[in-house]
Protein backbone atom coordinates (compact mmCIF):
# COMPACT_ATOMS: atom_id res chain seq x y z
CA UNK A 1 0.00 0.00 0.00
CA UNK A 2 1.40 3.82 -0.81
CA UNK A 3 0.25 6.40 1.17
CA UNK A 4 0.26 9.82 -1.03
CA UNK A 5 -0.04 12.71 1.71
CA UNK A 6 -0.89 16.35 0.57
CA UNK A 7 -0.25 19.89 2.29
CA UNK A 8 -2.33 22.60 1.92
CA UNK A 9 -1.58 26.39 2.38
CA UNK A 10 -2.65 27.67 5.47
CA UNK A 11 -4.04 24.68 6.92
CA UNK A 12 -2.04 22.57 9.77
CA UNK A 13 -3.95 19.17 9.10
CA UNK A 14 -2.55 16.26 6.30
CA UNK A 15 -5.00 15.14 4.06
CA UNK A 16 -4.20 11.02 2.74
CA UNK A 17 -4.79 8.60 -0.14
CA UNK A 18 -3.88 5.49 0.25
CA UNK A 19 -3.03 3.33 -2.95
CA UNK A 20 -2.82 -0.46 -3.76
CA UNK A 21 0.04 -0.06 -6.30
CA UNK A 22 3.50 1.57 -7.28
CA UNK A 23 1.97 2.32 -10.53
CA UNK A 24 -1.53 3.94 -9.23
CA UNK A 25 0.38 6.18 -6.47
CA UNK A 26 2.76 7.74 -8.71
CA UNK A 27 0.05 8.01 -11.49
CA UNK A 28 -1.83 9.81 -8.76
CA UNK A 29 1.46 12.13 -7.89
CA UNK A 30 2.08 12.88 -10.89
CA UNK A 31 -1.64 13.72 -11.38
CA UNK A 32 -1.60 15.85 -8.46
CA UNK A 33 1.81 17.46 -9.53
CA UNK A 34 0.67 18.94 -13.09
CA UNK A 35 -2.38 20.07 -11.37
CA UNK A 36 -0.22 22.13 -8.82
CA UNK A 37 1.72 23.15 -12.02
CA UNK A 38 -1.39 24.11 -13.82
CA UNK A 39 -2.09 26.90 -10.56
CA UNK A 40 -5.15 27.49 -12.27
CA UNK A 41 -7.23 26.79 -9.01
CA UNK A 42 -9.21 24.35 -11.01
CA UNK A 43 -10.55 21.50 -8.46
CA UNK A 44 -8.85 17.92 -7.88
CA UNK A 45 -10.72 15.08 -6.83
CA UNK A 46 -8.67 12.28 -5.28
CA UNK A 47 -10.25 8.23 -4.36
CA UNK A 48 -8.67 6.11 -1.94
CA UNK A 49 -8.03 2.54 -2.53
CA UNK A 50 -8.32 1.21 1.18
CA UNK A 51 -11.31 3.07 1.58
CA UNK A 52 -13.31 2.79 -1.45
CA UNK A 53 -16.31 5.43 -0.24
CA UNK A 54 -13.10 7.83 0.84
CA UNK A 55 -13.04 11.01 -1.45
CA UNK A 56 -11.16 14.27 -1.29
CA UNK A 57 -11.96 17.23 -3.26
CA UNK A 58 -9.39 20.42 -3.17
CA UNK A 59 -8.34 23.37 -5.09
CA UNK A 60 -5.74 22.79 -7.24
CA UNK A 61 -3.46 26.22 -6.16
CA UNK A 62 -3.78 25.68 -2.71
CA UNK A 63 -1.53 22.83 -2.55
CA UNK A 64 1.50 23.41 -1.18
CA UNK A 65 2.98 19.97 -1.00
CA UNK A 66 2.99 16.22 -2.09
CA UNK A 67 4.64 13.42 -0.56
CA UNK A 68 4.52 9.57 -1.29
CA UNK A 69 5.40 6.81 0.60
CA UNK A 70 5.03 3.26 0.90
CA UNK A 71 3.27 1.72 3.93
CA UNK A 72 5.15 -0.46 5.69
CA UNK A 73 4.83 -2.16 8.78
CA UNK A 74 7.95 -0.69 10.43
CA UNK A 75 7.02 2.81 9.89
CA UNK A 76 4.18 2.41 12.34
CA UNK A 77 5.43 0.57 15.17
CA UNK A 78 8.45 2.96 15.33
CA UNK A 79 6.73 5.50 17.16
CA UNK A 80 7.06 8.32 14.49
CA UNK A 81 3.75 9.54 13.01
CA UNK A 82 3.60 9.15 9.00
CA UNK A 83 3.18 11.99 6.70
CA UNK A 84 5.32 15.02 6.43
CA UNK A 85 5.73 16.11 9.94
CA UNK A 86 7.74 12.45 10.79
CA UNK A 87 11.18 13.75 12.48
CA UNK A 88 14.34 11.82 11.10
CA UNK A 89 16.03 10.34 14.08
Amino acid sequence: MFIIDIILRNTAATLSIQKKSAEDAEATYQQILSAMKGGNGGLLELTCDKQPGKKICVVASDISAVQIAEKTSTATSSGRPPGFFALAE
